[in-house]
C-alpha cells in the first residue's frame, strides 16, 4: 500500500476512536456507562443498530457471496421490516415501561431468577463466540493483504476496540458507530462507482446489468418452498422474521443500542429507520459483488483469490503443474472476454437466439474455468492438507487492493476495519452489561457502590475482549464467513425468542415449564444441526430421502419448540395437580 493509503486508513480509524473517547470523557456512573445518558436521537440509534449488525464480514463476504451465487442472499433480509414493526408495537413499550438495563431483567419478574440466568447464559455463549468470529473474519483476510501476521492483525483490531469501549461504554459505542456507518456507506457507494468506471469504455451500466441477469446473478426472489434451500422467499419471510425478532428484540447487543434513546418514540424511529434502510444497503453490497463478477469477465481474475494459498505452491514440485493450469486459465479468460463482448452485442441487438447461444457458451467456459480452479485447489491441498480452500471472501478485497486508485484503497480498508470495530464494540459492551447486571450483581455481589459496578463493567469488558481475542486466534475459516455468523446465532436465537414469546403472549405458563422447555428445545436444535452435518434419512412414502434443514429454519423451530413443550408441560402439571 502507498503512504497515502496508510494515512487515509489510519487517520480515519484513529480519528473515529479519538472522537468517541472525547465525547464520552465525563462518564462517571454505571447507568451512563451501560445505557449512556438516554439522550440519543433516532438517526444515531438507527445507524448504531445498523452498524452493530453490519460487521466486517458483511463487507468482505457478501460481495463474494454475490460473485458466486448472485443476489439470492438478499432474501435473508426480507423479514427484517416485518420484525421491526412487531418489535416497535409489542416489545419496545414494555422495555421502556420497566426501565430495564438488559432484556433479560424482564424475565425474572415474569418467571424467576433461573430462567433469567439461563437466557442470559444462552446469549453470552453465542455472542461470545460471534465476537471472536467478527474479529477473526477480517483479520485473516487483512493479514494476507497487508502482509501482517494473523495474530498481530487480530490484536490490532481487538485492542483498539477494547480501548474505546472500556473508556466510554455504550455511548462511546453509539457515537463512534454513527461515524463508522457514514464511512462504510460512503466507501461502498464509491466502490460501486469505481467498478463502473473500471469497465471497458464500450460496456455501459445497462450492459453490465443485462449480462449479469443472463448469467443468473440477478436471481433475487425464489418462491420455491424447500427446507434445504438457505435462501428463498419463505426462509427469509418466515425463518428471517423469527431470527430478526430474536436478534433485535432479545439480543443485548441490539437492545442496548435503542434503550439509549431519548424516548420511546426516538427508539421506535431508529428501529424503523434500520428496517427501511438495511434492505437497500444489502442490495448495494450484493450489487457491488455482481459488478465485480462482470468486471472480472473483462479483466483477468486470479486463478485462486487467496494469495497465501498460492504462495504455498511456489518453489515446490507442484509448480510445473500450476503453470500448466495457469496457461489454461489464461486461454479460457481470453475466450470468456470475447464471449462476454458477443453477449453484450446480442443483448443490444435484442437478438434472443444469439443471446441464448452466447449465454450457453459463456456458462460452459466458466464451468471449464471452475474445473481448472478445482485443480489448483487439489494442488494446494497436496502442498498443505490443512489449507482452507474457500476463497470467495477474498474476491472483493482483491479488487480493492489491485484495482482501486491510490487513496481509495486506504478508504475501503478503513471501511472494513470500521465495520469490524463497530460490531465488536457493541458485542463486548453487551456481554459486559449482561454479565454485570444479570449474573454478577444479581447473583454474586449485591449491594455494592455504583463505582464498584462501574469498575466491574470495565473489567468484564476487558475480560470478554480477551476471550474474543483468544477465540479469534484459535478459530478456523468457515465455508463462508457471513453464513458462519448467522449459523451461530440461529443455534441459540430460536429458544431465546421462544422464552420471550411465552413471557409476552402465554400468560398461563409458569417458570418451571418454560425453563425445562428451553433446555430441551436448545438440545434438540443442536441435535438437528449435528444431524445436518452427518446426514439423516426421512421416509417419504416408500422412499428414504436425505433431508437437510437450512439454518434459518432453526429459528422458528427453536422458538416453536419452547412454546409447544412449555404448553404441554404446563397442561400436564395442571392436570396432575
Amino acid at each position: 500500500m502507498s503512504t497515502l493509503d496508510w494515512t487515509v486508513m489510519l487517520g480515519t480509524l484513529l480519528g473515529i476512536v479519538a472522537y468517541g473517547v472525547w465525547k464520552t470523557r465525563n462518564i462517571a456512573s454505571v447507568q451512563s456507562y451501560l445505557l449512556g445518558d438516554r439522550d440519543l436521537p433516532w438517526w444515531t440509534i438507527g445507524l448504531s443498530v445498523m452498524a452493530t449488525q453490519a460487521s466486517a464480514i458483511t463487507f468482505l463476504s457478501t460481495p463474494g457471496q454475490a460473485y458466486e451465487d448472485g443476489m439470492r442472499f438478499a432474501q435473508f433480509y426480507f423479514g427484517l421490516p416485518v420484525a421491526m414493526v412487531i418489535l416497535c408495537i409489542f416489545v419496545l413499550p414494555l422495555y421502556y415501561r420497566l426501565k430495564v438495563y438488559t432484556a433479560y431483567e424482564y424475565l425474572e419478574g415474569r418467571f424467576d431468577l433461573k430462567t433469567r440466568t439461563l437466557t442470559a447464559l444462552f446469549f453470552l455463549i453465542q455472542r461470545g463466540l460471534a465476537a471472536g468470529l467478527t474479529i477473526y473474519a477480517p483479520a485473516i483476510i487483512l493479514s494476507t493483504i497487508l502482509g501482517w501476521s494473523l495474530n498481530w492483525t487480530i490484536f490490532f483490531i481487538g485492542l483498539v476496540v477494547i480501548f474505546y469501549t472500556v473508556a466510554g461504554g455504550t455511548k462511546a459505542v453509539s457515537v463512534t458507530q454513527k461515524q463508522q456507518m457514514i464511512v462504510i456507506l460512503s466507501g461502498m457507494f464509491i466502490a460501486a462507482v469505481i467498478l463502473m468506471l473500471q469497465l471497458p469504455e464500450n460496456v455501459k451500466f445497462g450492459d453490465a446489468v443485462g449480462m449479469a441477469g443472463k448469467m443468473g446473478k440477478l436471481n433475487v426472489v425464489d418462491f420455491e418452498f424447500d427446507l434445504s434451500n438457505r435462501y428463498n422467499f419463505w426462509s427469509g419471510m418466515l425463518g428471517g422474521v423469527f431470527l430478526f425478532m430474536s436478534y433485535f428484540g432479545t439480543d443485548q447487543s441490539q437492545v442496548q443500542r435503542y434503550l439509549s434513546g431519548k424516548s420511546l418514540t426516538e427508539s421506535r424511529l431508529g428501529l424503523l429507520f434500520n428496517g427501511i434502510l438495511k434492505v437497500p444497503m444489502q442490495f448495494l453490497v450484493l450489487f457491488v459483488g455482481i459488478l465485480v463478477f462482470v468486471f472480472f469477465r473483462f479483466e483477468q481474475p486470479p486463478i485462486h483469490f487467496n494469495t497465501a494459498n498460492m504462495e504455498k505452491l511456489e518453489n515446490t514440485a507442484f509448480e510445473p503443474e500450476l503453470e500448466n493450469l495457469q496457461a489454461q486459465h489464461n486461454t479460457l479468460f481470453l475466450e470468456q472476454r470475447q464471449e462476454s463482448e458477443y453477449l453484450i452485442e446480442a443483448l443490444r441487438r435484442e437478438d434472443e437466439a444469439a443471446v441464448a447461444e452466447s449465454q450457453e457458451r459463456l456458462r460452459s467456459l466458466i464451468a471449464k474455468d471452475n474445473e481448472i480452479r478445482e485443480g489448483v485447489d487439489a494442488l494446494i491441498l497436496q502442498a498443505d492438507p490443512n489449507a482452507k480452500l474457500e476463497d470467495r471472501d477474498y474476491v472483493f478485497i482483491t479488487f480493492i487492493t489491485e484495482y482501486l486508485p491510490v487513496g481509495l484503497v486506504g478508504l475501503l480498508l478503513a471501511v472494513i476495519f470500521s465495520a469490524a470495530m463497530s460490531s465488536t464494540s457493541s458485542e463486548l459492551n453487551a456481554l459486559a452489561t449482561t454479565t454485570v447486571i444479570d449474573i454478577y450483581r444479581r447473583s454474586f455481589v449485591r449491594k455494592k457502590t455504583d463505582r464498584h459496578y462501574l469498575n466491574a463493567s470495565k473489567f468484564f469488558t476487558v475480560l470478554w475482549g480477551a476471550i474474543a481475542l483468544f477465540f479469534a486466534a484459535t478459530a478456523g475459516l468457515f465455508e463462508n464467513l457471513i453464513q458462519a455468523v448467522n449459523i451461530i446465532g440461529s443455534l441459540f436465537y430460536g429458544p431465546i425468542l421462544g422464552i420471550f414469546m411465552v413471557a409476552f403472549f402465554m400468560k398461563s405458563i409458569g417458570a418451571r415449564a418454560v425453563f425445562i422447555a428451553a433446555l430441551v428445545a436448545e438440545a434438540l436444535v443442536l441435535v438437528i444441526y449435528w444431524a445436518n452435518g452427518q446426514g439423516y434419512w426421512l421416509l417419504v412414502g416408500d422412499t428414504w430421502h436425505l433431508m437437510k434443514i437450512a439454518y434459518l429454519w432453526f429459528n422458528p423451530i427453536g422458538c416453536l419448540l419452547v412454546m409447544g413443550i412449555a404448553w404441554v408441560l404446563e397442561k400436564g402439571q395442571a392436570s396432575g395437580a
